[in-house]
């Protein structure tokens, strides 16, 4: 009776953990993930779940796709470029071969930081793109002049959502005047703009 005893409890408990192995976090019947009871079933639907949300993500964000006329719209209103995700990222593309890169990325966070209602998150993000953007020790300082710094300095002791307001125009005002230009005689906006007029003429 004791040996047949060991035996089933031996066929629940399952093979040994091996090291460095931890086993999965099921229940008593199912430490391989194999069987039908509910908690399994309920894993597995999860799962397909999950994967259909992150396909339809995939499928949604590959369809974004910009038109002829939104591109030659680009080329009339910098405001049009930033207005838009898929001229913000053709834009940054551009400002990559520059090596600028980090002021539109400066200026995209400090959007995302004016639309924080939560204290607590408001802190932390403007402390990242301090850390990020405005200090001295950061390789990805953005061109801020003196003025500016002392004002968002004065502002870290109470940190507001609206607190890079001035720097997020004056790199706005910079990107539009120094790289906007450029940008629009680039390869990387001229070869996308020529590709979709072929795309159409064909």
């Amino acid at each position: 009776m004791f040996e047949m005893r060991k035996r089933q409890q031996g066929r629940i408990e399952g093979p040994p953990q091996a090291p460095g192995h931890p086993r999965p976090n099921t229940c008593c019947l199912c430490w391989c993930g194999c069987c039908k009871c509910l908690w399994n079933e309920d894993r597995m639907e999860r799962s397909e779940r999950q994967t259909c949300t992150k396909m339809d993500s995939i499928e949604a964000t590959e369809e974004q796709h910009p038109t002829l006329d939104e591109m030659i719209a680009w080329s009339r209103s910098f405001e049009m470029v930033m207005r838009s995700p898929e001229g913000r990222d053709v834009f940054r593309e551009f400002l990559r071969s520059e090596y600028s890169e980090e002021n539109l990325m400066f200026w995209i966070a400090c959007e995302e930081l004016k639309k924080e209602t939560n204290p607590l998150a408001i802190d932390e993000k403007a402390r990242i793109i301090y850390e990020d953007y405005v200090s001295i020790l950061s390789p990805k300082e953005v061109s801020l002049d003196s003025r500016v710094r002392e004002v968002i300095n004065q502002s870290l002791a109470e940190p507001s959502s609206t607190m890079y307001e001035e720097a997020q125009l004056q790199i706005y005002t910079l990107m539009h005047r120094d790289s906007f230009p450029r940008f629009l005689n680039s390869s990387v906006y001229m070869d996308l703009l020529n590709s979709k007029r072929a795309c159409l003429d064909t």
